[in-house]
């Protein structure tokens, strides 16, 4: 019998960068379809600027599987299956009631602490194992992703949870005046 290798940080590093890169790549189509089943103007082009964000971050981690002398190639990520298909329960249960945008609002943070969560941790990663360029793209992409989060609450807090709570009064309004 063979004896295996132990692992290492440096896989560690290796296999979450590839499970990230399938995310993010993944995040690009859910993040096109978030923004067409968006009602308000302000809520799509934030989902429309992370769709373009995300398209530059798979290009930084096309770059950092450079650095590794590596191909870049993605492994299914089992949470960011599972978040999407959240994303897509929420669209059919919700899309077209007021509440609809606060909803997606909250799959698409789902999917943004995920992504925090992994950057966060390929960032520190790469800075322990002396990867400065890779921890610096990595760092670049956290950033992006800490930004949007941000944006995303501020629109949840600004509009879109008055509108679906405003929503749900009218029609408990409707219902009681019959």
């Amino acid at each position: 019998m063979a004896a295996t290798k132990e692992k290492t940080l440096n896989d560690a590093f290796y296999e979450t960068l590839k499970d990230v890169f399938y995310a993010e790549r993944q995040s690009v189509r859910a993040l096109g379809k978030a923004a067409k089943n968006a009602k308000s103007d302000q809520l799509k082009q934030a989902f429309e600027k992370h769709r373009d964000e995300s398209a530059n971050q798979v290009e930084r981690l096309n770059q950092v599987f450079e650095m590794l002398g590596k191909a870049a190639r993605g492994k299914t990520c089992e949470a960011t299956q599972g978040l999407q298909a959240e994303m897509e329960e929420d669209l059919e249960d919700f899309g077209d009631s007021p509440a609809g945008d606060a909803v997606l609002i909250g799959a698409a943070q789902a999917l943004e602490h995920y992504e925090i969560a992994r950057y966060g941790t390929l960032k520190t990663w790469a800075s322990q194992l002396g990867m400065t360029d890779a921890a610096r793209l990595l760092d670049e992409t956290l950033q992006e992703e800490k930004r949007t989060d941000e944006l995303l609450t501020q629109i949840a807090e600004q509009s879109a949870n008055q509108e679906a709570e405003q929503g749900g009064q009218a029609s408990q309004r409707k219902s009681t005046k019959k």
